[in-house]
């Protein structure tokens, strides 16, 4: 985004901060990819074999490191390192290399154009089937290095503290971060939905993306201030005062980390704080926080690497883990959200020319009905026996329509369920009147709501400025459908990254949200920030904060009126 000069000789990087926190330490560059081979002489046919053998043995070393590693981790950490080493033990990856060595080319050059056919494949299908490029990328240069004996490219060995940066990181290194050395991350590429920033949140270190090329003139080493909330990289800043920002911050995380709910804002309105999350070992962390229950329960998530769809029963199972970790608290399930960004075998059509525009959602049970009933049927089995006290909420998500919402509303009450839509597409913002009559209940995916309200990709490092959840258009969907939430008697909750800003929390609740979901370490540090404001100033910030120009307008605007 640019280098900022001030007058004092420091200069500020300025990219998108998605986990606040300051932190003051060297710069730490991850290791060095390898340089890709060219395509050379082609190997005699004696000895092609051979080669294959090189290949297989590099990529078995790879595959076992990293399984060694996700042996290590939990949660999503672990996901993210399975994922990594099925990719390496691909079978069509794995394939295509073999027939380009059997065609004369070097073990090497092999990898390399086959990871090329598969990153050609997937950019063409855009959403996260593109984001997963950089994980394609990633087992080639590892597969590479340990080819030609070099050291693996990616995180290096931290003695002390440092801050890491990279162009972008790849799941593989972000999944197997120490706190106690990475005490910030930041990368050139990447947007606020991205691998990195959602393990960023899960560790709670400060981090911020797309900070663009400027940041390949920091040389590692020298001493950097970053501030998570502002977005800022900082070269050059004086030692005494950022080891200051450094010891606030800190104090505050102790405030945070001391909070206990329920939240309330300091004249007592409450706002119910949930957690966001993908399976039952994320629900049994979330249950160990001062979250109240589940506002987002991606079921998706549990079948990204499924080939045939589950039995009802066999779902059952997944759903009934996060059941057991809240048995006496809400839980929210969002019915599948497959397509565009998170493809699922046996769910999603294999070819759109527009995904992130396609079926995706609710829009599947069009030529699909049998798969969101049976899911709706496991969700209905699983959540037996469940009391009073421990309600299930289903909401639809890519509702656009009023008949979409009165035909899912109709689904979940013959079963027994609470029925609600997601409000991510403008058009259920802008008919919220038509909506909210048929529905228990809203949810908005500030997420989806954004890329949509301003026709970009969330996953675009160029556009991060653009899918910013500050954005005041965004802003006044948000308002508009708590204006019809409150004169339906209609819940309306938000359970979008935006949820785990603080200081976009206190906005938020200005304008009318009644519940707060994000990633359940940041739920603390939104009830302790609610704790010290009252209603009206929440309604103040947000009304002003609605006629700004602009995300940076609007969240310097917030920062000042609600820290000072």
């Amino acid at each position: 985004m640019g280098e900022v000069h001030h007058a004092s000789g420091t200069t500020s990087i300025k990219g998108t901060g998605v986990v606040a926190g300051v932190a003051y330490a060297p710069a730490v560059w991850v290791r060095p990819r390898p340089a890709l081979p060219e395509i050379g002489t082609p190997v005699a046919e004696d000895a092609r074999d051979q080669q294959f053998e090189r290949f297989t043995a590099a990529a078995d070393t790879v595959a076992g490191r990293l399984a060694q590693r996700a042996e290590t981790v939990e949660g999503v950490a672990a996901e993210v390192l399975t994922a990594t080493v099925g990719m390496v033990n691909d079978r069509g990856w794995r394939r295509t290399v073999k027939k380009n060595v059997a065609e004369g080319h070097p073990a090497e050059y092999a990898a390399v154009a086959a990871t090329q056919k598969f990153v050609d494949m997937f950019e063409a299908a855009g959403g996260v089937m593109a984001e997963r490029t950089t994980d394609l990328k990633d087992i080639r240069d590892r597969v590479i290095a340990e080819l030609r004996g070099e050291p693996e490219p990616g995180l290096p060995d931290i003695a002390g503290e440092g801050v890491l940066f990279a162009d972008d990181l790849s799941p593989a290194d972000t999944a197997t971060l120490d706190p106690a050395h990475v005490v910030a991350m930041v990368t050139e590429l990447g947007g606020p939905t991205s691998h990195t920033a959602i393990i960023a949140r899960q560790l709670n270190l400060p981090c911020i993306v797309a900070a663009g090329p400027a940041l390949r003139d920091i040389v590692a080493g020298e001493p950097v201030l970053v501030d998570g909330a502002l977005g800022t990289v900082t070269r050059n800043a004086d030692e005494e005062s950022s080891r200051t920002a450094v010891a606030q911050f800190r104090e505050r995380a102790a405030v945070i980390a001391q909070w206990r709910g329920p939240a309330r804002t300091s004249d007592g309105h409450r706002v119910q704080l949930l957690a966001n999350v993908a399976d039952g070992n994320a629900a049994r962390v979330a249950a160990g926080t001062q979250a109240e229950g589940i506002g987002l329960y991606r079921t998706e998530m549990s079948f990204l690497s499924t080939s045939t769809e589950p039995t009802v029963e066999e779902q059952a199972a997944v759903y009934r883990k996060v059941f057991d970790a809240f048995p006496d608290s809400k839980v929210v399930i969002r019915t599948l959200d497959a397509g565009s960004d998170k493809p699922i075998a046996y769910a999603t059509l294999a070819e759109e020319e527009n995904p992130a525009l396609g079926v995706r959602g609710l829009r599947m049970a069009r030529d699909n009905e049998g798969l969101l009933l049976r899911q709706l049927d496991a969700v209905a089995l699983a959540a037996e026996g469940r009391g009073e006290d421990a309600p299930t909420w289903v909401m639809a998500p890519m509702v656009a329509t009023e008949s979409e919402a009165e035909y899912f509303a109709g689904l979940c009450r013959e079963r027994g369920l609470t029925a609600g839509a997601m409000i991510e597409v403008p058009a259920a913002a802008l008919m919220s009147d038509r909506l909210m009559p048929h529905l228990d209940f809203v949810s908005i995916g500030t997420n989806d709501l954004t890329q949509y309200t301003m026709a970009a990709d969330r996953l675009s490092p160029q556009l991060a400025y653009l899918t910013d959840p500050w954005q005041p258009a965004v802003l006044r969907l948000v308002k508009e459908t708590c204006r019809v939430g409150e004169l339906t008697a209609t819940p309306v909750g938000v359970c979008g990254e935006a949820a785990a800003d603080p200081l976009l929390a206190c906005v938020l609740t200005g304008l009318g949200v009644t519940s707060l979901s994000a990633a359940s370490t940041a739920v603390a540090g939104v009830g302790a920030q609610l704790a010290t404001v009252d209603l009206a100033t929440c309604r103040e910030v947000a009304a002003a904060v609605l006629d700004t120009s602009g995300a940076d307008t609007a969240r310097e605007l917030a920062r000042e009126m609600l820290l000072g």
